[in-house]
């Protein structure tokens, strides 16, 4: 469908791939514009009854993109743009009407998490890990960070988790609540993502979509609450001396010092 993910069709299940493994598949303009328009796909279909959200390569998604973020420091209408877009692809996403089943082969990473969180299931190996350090690089965990982690681990965990960016390995994130089924080994996770999905597919789709869409109201309600204000002030924190800080220190493999604006 496009250099950053493929769609396919089995039947009545869905399975969207992120294919950039070169680049850790990381949401940068590109990839956004592509997820963006295959949920407007899946909204319109109604021939479908699960989807699986896979992935290539080690690395589920590292997150953002370095280089998209300088931009929108850079320039405000960029930052506007990154904001309106980021918004629209939350709600589209926990807007999807049939389940969607995450196949965590490797690590998820800020917003990379927020996506695989926002979905109905997650499939994870043990060896994969998930985390959002927004704050280790200077920003505000806007993306629906603030939404889909007090949701799935409560409000105490998501705050010691999003105020430090710490990582979970991915047995610490089922404890919590952040990850629905284990597997030993990355090359499990699929398999087992599809078999969940398949299962889904088969029961009554009044049922299961009836059923998905009062729970996500409990989500969009959060969402109406906090997103507007969390992209806002990451809009905010994206236009900081800190983030540039963050990203240089990061680069060049130092420890960085920060000025708190």
């Amino acid at each position: 469908m496009s250099d950053t993910l493929s769609l396919t069709v089995d039947g009545a299940v869905a399975e969207i791939t992120l294919t950039r493994p070169d680049v850790l598949n990381r949401f940068d303009v590109e990839l956004h514009e592509a997820f963006t328009g295959v949920l407007l796909e899946l909204r319109s279909r109604t021939d479908l009854r699960a989807v699986v959200l896979a992935s290539t390569g080690k690395v589920f998604s590292a997150g953002g993109d370095f280089e998209l973020m300088l931009a929108g420091r850079a320039d405000v209408a960029t930052r506007t743009r990154l904001v309106d877009e980021g918004r629209l692809m939350f709600r589209l996403l926990a807007d999807v009407p049939v389940p969607v089943v995450v196949a965590l082969q490797g690590d998820a990473i800020g917003l990379g998490a927020t996506v695989a969180l926002a979905c109905d299931a997650i499939v994870a190996s043990r060896r994969a890990s998930i985390a959002d350090p927004h704050v280790a690089i200077g920003l505000v965990a806007g993306d629906g960070g603030c939404v889909v982690w007090p949701a799935a681990a409560g409000l105490l965990r998501a705050k010691r988790y999003l105020l430090t960016g710490d990582r979970l390995s991915a047995e610490d994130a089922w404890a919590m609540g952040l990850v629905t089924d284990l597997v030993d080994g990355p090359d499990e996770v699929l398999p087992a993502a599809r078999a969940l999905a398949a299962r889904m597919a088969a029961l009554p789709p009044l049922a299961v979509q009836g059923t998905k869409r009062a729970l996500n109201r409990v989500l969009q309600a959060r969402a109406g609450e906090v997103l507007d204000l969390s992209f806002a002030l990451e809009a905010a924190s994206m236009a900081s001396d800190d983030l540039a800080e963050a990203i240089a220190a990061f680069k060049e493999r130092r420890v960085p010092k920060y000025q708190g604006r």
